[in-house]
């Protein structure tokens, strides 16, 4: 697996997007698709976790992730603005963004940056970019998140503030479009890690290197799905469709948490994979 930047085929799927955008009639569709409620309701999926290897922090670490907001005309505006209230609300310590800030234009970042703007949360707020962000406009939608505040991670690390400097958010970029490059994302990384990927399957390419906690969005949980969960539609990737949504152990490393994200891919619709915001309270490991 590597990087698929042929600008060929970026400009093949340019034109599928933008062709897109026509059919769902610019938005509209999905303007009546969310008054109808057929975008799901905005979830809080909470999850606690208890480091390992006698790892400690000065204080319990909140997290908030936020992954695939698809601005443009698939997903109506209405629910970012929903997303913020719920993050001011939450008042985690630091927030993460999981990538696909759009789906068809780089432009349509535009209509996040109010929103992400309300956001000050103490430690930050940090992101990677995912395949339909590469597909566009790249440049555009890191300086328009970067003049918003937000610390834009491309297979680098950054040490969380104090009390919490022991910490680094690792940034991989996406495993699909993308040049990830682990080596490079890990390196000099404190010695608690928090990995964030578009995709699951970053872990593919991690040739070893170790995470405490990671954060994933990339699956929508299927967008459409059954009452159990199970996936109607199903995202590319191995590791995508075995870890589709919720909290999973990675063997010989640590835990992995896979958003369903907030926005809508391709069509204006969720069926049992409801948006969701993610708020994961990290802990010292217990004494025995």
């Amino acid at each position: 697996m590597g990087a698929i930047r042929d600008k060929r085929y970026f400009r093949l799927r340019r034109f599928w997007l933008r062709l897109m955008d026509a059919v769902l009639l610019n938005g509209a569709v999905a303007r009546w698709s969310y008054r109808l409620g057929l975008h799901g309701k905005l979830r809080i999926a909470e999850h606690t976790l208890e480091l390992a290897n006698g790892k400690s922090l000065p204080a319990p670490l909140r997290i908030a992730f936020v992954s695939d907001l698809h601005a443009g005309p698939q997903t109506h505006a209405g629910l970012f603005a929903k997303m913020a209230d719920e993050l001011i609300r939450l008042q985690p310590d630091v927030i993460l963004l999981g990538g696909d800030y759009v789906s068809s234009r780089g432009s349509f970042v535009d209509v996040l940056i109010a929103q992400l703007g309300r956001l000050h949360p103490p430690l930050g707020v940090h992101a990677v970019l995912g395949n339909h962000d590469w597909w566009t406009d790249e440049q555009h939608i890191v300086s328009s998140l970067r003049q918003a505040g937000v610390n834009v991670l491309i297979n680098c690390n950054c040490a969380l503030p104090g009390p919490f400097t022991d910490v680094s958010i690792c940034g991989l970029d996406d495993p699909w479009t993308g040049n990830a490059d682990p080596a490079r994302t890990f390196s000099g990384a404190g010695a608690i890690r928090i990995l964030l990927t578009h995709s699951p399957d970053g872990l593919l390419l991690l040739d070893g290197q170790q995470f405490d906690l990671a954060f994933a969005g990339h699956t929508h949980g299927g967008q459409v799905a059954f009452r159990s969960g199970a996936q109607i539609l199903t995202a590319g990737g191995p590791l995508s469709r075995k870890y589709g949504r919720g909290k999973f152990q990675i063997e010989n490393s640590g835990t992995l948490i896979v958003s369903l994200g907030i926005g809508c891919s391709n069509f204006p619709v969720r069926i049992n994979a409801d948006s969701e915001l993610v708020l994961c309270t990290v802990r010292s490991a217990s004494t025995p």
